[in-house]
């Protein structure tokens, strides 16, 4: 699965959101300032492209539905985070957030917790 480049995976997050859309959709629902459609449609189409879309066209609209789930996503990209940074050590990435203090004691406490709860 290929990395997303930012903008890329900021409006796969909003197509994620929506499930199906169109493109006037997607920039319905952006931040101010929007970009403009035409740059919304051009990265929709790339990650059509690059297969994380269905589309299907209805007329002359093309609605667009995720392909990949954001979950297969998110367990691949920090999967490469952690071997890239972290020494393919999750122990190694939380230790950086807790040493940047990044993470709360409680939140550890939590992740503990539910590390438990799963044996």
């Amino acid at each position: 699965m290929e990395k997303l480049t930012n903008q890329e995976e900021g409006i796969m997050l909003h197509i994620w959101q929506l499930k199906e859309c169109i493109v006037k959709d997607i920039v319905n629902i952006m931040e101010e300032p929007r970009p403009p459609y035409t740059t919304v449609a051009s990265v929709v189409r790339n990650l059509e492209k690059k297969g994380y879309l269905n589309a299907k066209r209805y007329a002359n609209v093309y609605v667009y539905s995720p392909k990949i789930k954001e979950d297969d996503y998110k367990k691949a990209f920090m999967s490469g985070v952690v071997k890239s940074y972290f020494e393919n050590s999750y122990k190694e990435l939380v230790s950086f957030f807790a040493k940047e203090q990044k993470i709360s004691t409680e939140e550890l406490e939590d992740i503990i917790k539910m590390i438990e709860k799963q044996k």
